[in-house]
């Protein structure tokens, strides 16, 4: 493995959350100064192609990457993403059991959810918050 490839897994796991490029860049560039963005780009194929780490998809936001639980595994998780400072967690569990809430005659097949709001970093502090998509019900 290159040096530039295990400081890109080490930014992933170190984070213990989703990161974008940018941010997998500044906290791989600790221990490779020299990385650029190209070469995370790279490494994140490389990665994705292994199955070692999978993009986390959210709506209207570029994908974010984290380590697979274990390589190769199909993983189903959920996500909080700060309006504040735009960073996501993943959440523990899921809330499961949508046939209550389907229409008769639908089939689930898959879902998504993301809980939108302000992190415990961001929850007491007032600033700016980016404009959430619309949400209907």
């Amino acid at each position: 493995m290159t040096r530039q490839r295990g400081a890109v897994i080490d930014a992933l796991r170190e984070a213990g959350r989703p990161l974008s490029p940018a941010e997998i860049l500044a906290a791989a560039q600790r221990q490779v100064p020299s990385l650029g963005l190209a070469t995370v780009y790279r490494n994140l194929r490389a990665l994705l192609d292994d199955a070692q780490v999978h993009a986390v998809e959210l709506p209207g936001q570029a994908d974010r990457y984290e380590l697979a639980e274990e390589p190769g595994a199909v993983t189903h998780r959920h996500y909080f993403q700060c309006l504040t400072c735009d960073r996501v967690f993943p959440l523990e569990g899921c809330p499961g059991h949508l046939e209550e809430i389907t229409p008769s005659g639908f089939v689930v097949e898959h879902h998504e959810l993301t809980l939108l709001g302000r992190c415990p970093d961001c929850a007491g502090k007032p600033g700016k918050r980016r404009k959430a998509a619309a949400h209907q019900h």
